[in-house]
């Protein structure tokens, strides 16, 4: 301790040498900090990936659908077992800040394709039968209060109605959950027919 009178005013004896010392350690850490982000950003997706899923977006942006022609040429490809296709809705619950994901998706196919979506049978005839129907992943369900047969309309953002109407309509056909303990239940599904018209 008696020497930290001494190096106090060492220190400020080169005040450029100390301002560049510390800046370097500075911007070592700022450094450090950064490439640890990136890390984690690359090697994150490998743990929610699953071996026998890909999945392509357009390059522009996730909302910029991929040609439908993609579909055959994708499903024609050797050892491709199955295709589906999902589509960035982009709306709100009553207020803004109550966005969500949602999905229009080809049912059928979607469901064979991402069998951790656990629903009762009634849910899924319901769903697959009823055009402007939904499914609510158990996580909005709980925060919103959504039970099944409610009716819920969904401010569009982004994709108006053939009328120019902004306000879609949907039937909570079924609430799902999911058996992948990676999985979440933060979005909701619709009728990709309902959304093209």
């Amino acid at each position: 301790m008696k020497f930290v009178r001494f190096v106090w005013s060492n220190l400020w004896r080169k005040r450029t040498r100390t301002l560049l010392t510390i800046l370097s350690i500075f911007v070592a850490f700022v450094l450090y900090g950064l490439l640890g982000a990136l890390d984690f950003a690359f090697s994150s997706g490998a743990q929610l990936a699953d071996a026998k899923r890909l999945v392509t977006i357009h390059k522009v942006s996730l909302i910029q659908p991929l040609p439908y022609s993609y579909f055959e040429r994708i499903r024609q490809t050797p050892g491709i077992a199955d295709v589906t296709h999902a589509n960035w809705f982009g709306g709100y619950y009553q207020e803004q800040r109550n966005q969500f994901p949602q999905f229009p998706v080809e049912p059928e196919s979607y469901l064979r394709v991402y069998p951790e979506i656990v629903l009762t049978d009634e849910e899924r005839e319901t769903w697959l039968g009823n055009r402007t129907g939904a499914l609510v992943g158990r996580a909005i369900a709980d925060q919103y209060g959504f039970e099944v047969g409610d009716r819920i309309p969904i401010q569009a953002t982004i994709w108006t109605k053939a009328d120019g109407g902004r306000t879609w309509d949907f039937t909570v056909d079924g609430i799902f959950d999911t058996n992948d303990a990676r999985g979440n239940t933060a979005y909701m599904l619709f009728h990709y027919e309902y959304f093209d018209e």
